[in-house]
């Protein structure tokens, strides 16, 4: 590589690493805050949350470097041509083509970084971030059984235990299940305890009675029954058929790209979800090349200003603006129907254009353009 890639490669990778510490920052702090307040008020530990943000790291990673890419080459051609070393280049014959070749392989590198983090790191911290959620939805206790005080583990239910023994036996055992508002039961019972099972945490309660309410349109009956020994199923508190159910982008993609009936049973998607989004995969990390190349050739259009080149920055922000745009387009897309999914190349593919497009405006002579203006004229 001539001396003069290396140095333009140097100076935009330096800026790329700062512009990606901040707004990786920016971003895993504002998710951290939200887990933290989720698991904290679950009763867990600083450990747990400092594992799931740091598990929810490669995702955020992922989404901002093509965006730090687009800042990195911006501002780095902007120094360029505010420092006159931009200028100096182009009298040394060096075109908007030649110019762009370093921006380029920057922009394959930034690619190939996010091409990393989404087909083996991101799967690999989901898969494991699913298995922690998972541990955790069955640590019942941890979440909402706890001694001398009302718990409302979800809308409509009711818990209340005054004590829990050291061998965890839950003593004077209260719940209440007002979610159909047709039959109404309430639970209670001397003794309380938490079985683990396969199918999921059951509840054994023993000598109680359970009281149930039914409405059927003026009139209400109550019913109730004693009994020795009852099984209640925790599965509908805590949710956990549905943290057990997994997450397509805890996969590979080659294994989303022939989707077996394995994975379709585990995460309940069609065989077109998970095909779309291996394709989105695919498609991602096309975006650096396009982000960073828009950056650099925005502005080199429109000739020295003492103000700056304020406008081509506009210019610039405006069309990464105009290519997510279509990125999100394409996505809506393809969530209402799985089936779209080359529609996830449209937004890489309308980039690339642009900056085509753009590059080939910069290399035009300004006389030229200038001609060509006076002769529509």
């Amino acid at each position: 590589m001539p001396r003069i890639d290396r140095y333009i490669l140097s100076q935009l990778l330096t800026l790329f690493g700062f512009f990606a510490l901040v707004l990786v920052s920016v971003y895993w702090i504002n998710r951290a805050v939200s887990l933290f307040e989720q698991l904290i008020s679950d009763g867990q530990t600083a450990l747990v949350v400092l594992e799931f943000t740091a598990l929810t790291l490669p995702l955020v990673i992922s989404v901002v470097l093509p965006i730090a890419a687009f800042a990195a080459s911006a501002y780095g051609t902007n120094r360029l041509s505010a420092e006159s070393e931009l200028v100096a280049m182009q009298a040394a014959g060096m075109s908007p083509w030649r110019l762009a070749r370093p921006v380029l392989v920057f922009g394959v590198l930034v690619g190939l970084m996010v091409a990393l983090l989404v087909h083996a790191v991101v799967p690999m911290a989901r898969g494991r971030l699913a298995d922690r959620q998972a541990e955790i939805a069955q640590n019942v206790t941890a979440q909402f059984l706890r001694a001398g005080a009302f718990q409302y583990p979800v809308p409509g239910v009711t818990l209340y235990i005054r004590d829990i023994a050291p061998d965890g036996r839950m003593m004077d055992f209260f719940l209440e299940d007002a979610r159909d508002p047709g039959n109404e039961a309430t639970y209670t019972a001397t003794e309380a305890l938490l079985v683990r099972t396969e199918a999921g945490p059951r509840l054994v309660m023993m000598q109680g009675m359970v009281q149930n309410l039914r409405q059927s349109g003026n009139r209400q009956s109550l019913a109730a029954t004693r009994f020795s020994e009852l099984t209640y199923d925790l599965g509908s508190l805590i949710d956990a058929g549905a943290s057990r159910m997994r997450d397509l982008r805890a996969y590979g993609t080659l294994r989303l790209l022939d989707p077996d009936p394995e994975l379709l049973a585990a995460t309940g998607a069609t065989p077109d979800r998970a095909l779309a989004e291996a394709h989105e995969r695919l498609a991602k990390p096309f975006q650096a090349p396009v982000a960073a190349l828009l950056g650099f050739a925005m502005l080199l259009l429109g000739g020295f200003s003492r103000f700056g080149a304020w406008r081509q920055v506009v210019w610039a922000v405006l069309a990464l603006i105009a290519v997510q745009f279509l990125a999100t387009a394409a996505e809506n897309q393809v969530a209402a129907n799985a089936g779209r999914w080359p529609l996830i190349y449209v937004s890489p593919l309308a980039g690339a254009a642009i900056c085509l497009g753009v590059l080939w405006l910069a290399a035009r002579p300004r006389h030229l353009r200038r001609r060509a203006k006076g002769g529509a004229a």
